[in-house]
């Protein structure tokens, strides 16, 4: 049974801030993030856009691109930044793109890699005819405490992904996942800023993890990274994603196409699903991509999809990941501040 990608949409917010004008106001060294981190700038929400307005975009997009919004019968939204406590982002994804009542709809969270997770549980609903088709999101306005280094990179934008057995534009082989309870990043109830700790970030939970499972995913499917066209990798940062490929045997040619954190930030339950459409937006019927995601917490879904000849017919049909990565309105840090609500004027 063949069962993968019908669909999919990013959207990626038209506001930017440059890593300088962030380093300006901490007194920081900018080229120590710029080289350090490999990122020059970064995308901001609106001050009305949150993970809900840029889901629902993302959502469109993907509808834009040839989905029946009718036949949906799930919607899952990831993201560590729903604007509501209680109140599902996904039924309001639903009623702006129409989805019909008879549907099953539910948030996720496992921190940067709730969006995969998302799609993993569409898989479900659909191989076990639950569901005709379902809707998977990852979607953030990403959080990061003024003066941190995640203020860096934390940044907003989404993309959703069309999952059934039916008119597929790329065929979902297999996926795996690797998770640990690894204490690298948190933010407690009520907390406005997450907060990280900093020996655990690299080697025992980012590198591990996304090294485990896509060893698994490699092991399980007998492929080797020369086997794929392309492959993306969680990108916190521009420069993990390019190690855990060096890592795993696959070059900066096969990550290239969906590299989009160095240019627009973090967005993270957003960043592996960003990138994944960023490289579904060049791919050609018949290329093989590899992805693997990552969230603290720990944990690490993989998976090996293979492009297919529709995916002609329909890439043209909505706004392109660089085509909204290139249409950037640059902001000082003040209207940064605005718009991400950092700045408290009631007291």
């Amino acid at each position: 049974m063949k069962l993968g990608i019908s669909s999919y949409g990013a959207y990626v917010p038209q506001y930017r801030i440059k890593v300088d004008e962030i380093a300006k106001v901490w007194g920081d060294n900018a080229d120590d993030y710029k080289n350090g981190l490999m990122v020059t700038e970064k995308s901001v929400p609106d001050v009305d856009e949150d993970a809900a307005t840029i889901a629902v975009e993302a959502a469109r997009n993907a509808m834009a691109r040839g989905a029946d919004a009718k036949k949906i019968g799930a919607i899952y939204v990831g993201s560590e930044s729903h604007p509501y406590a209680v109140k599902p982002t996904a039924t309001i994804v639903a009623a702006a793109i129409g989805a019909p009542s008879r549907m099953t709809a539910a948030d996720f969270e496992f921190a940067c890699k709730a969006g995969t997770a998302a799609v993993q549980a569409g898989m479900g609903v659909v191989a076990a005819g639950i569901a005709e088709t379902a809707l998977a999101i990852g979607s953030d306005v990403s959080q990061g405490a003024p003066g941190d280094a995640l203020e860096y990179t934390a940044a907003a934008g989404g993309a959703a992904f069309v999952i059934s057995k039916n008119d597929l534009i790329a065929v979902i082989n297999d996926t795996c996942s690797f998770t640990t309870d690894t204490p690298d990043f948190w933010r407690r109830e009520g907390a406005d800023y997450p907060r990280h700790g900093g020996r655990f970030t690299g080697e025992p939970g980012y590198f591990k993890h996304v090294t485990s499972a896509a060893k698994m995913l490699l092991e399980k499917t007998k492929t080797k990274p020369t086997d794929y066209t392309y492959a993306v990798f969680h990108q916190p940062n521009g420069k993990f994603p390019t190690k855990a490929a060096q890592m795993l045997g696959f070059t900066k040619e096969q990550i290239k196409p969906g590299l989009t954190c160095p240019k627009m930030g973090n967005t993270y339950s957003g960043a592996s699903m960003v990138g994944l459409a960023a490289t579904l937006d060049i791919a050609k019927p018949g290329d093989r991509i590899f992805v693997t995601s990552f969230g603290s917490g720990a944990g690490s879904d993989s998976f090996d999809i293979t492009v297919t000849e529709r995916i002609n017919e329909v890439r043209d049909l909505a706004p392109k990941v660089w085509d909204y990565i290139n249409n950037a309105k640059y902001i000082d840090y003040a209207t940064y501040a605005k718009h991400k609500g950092k700045i408290n004027i009631d007291g």
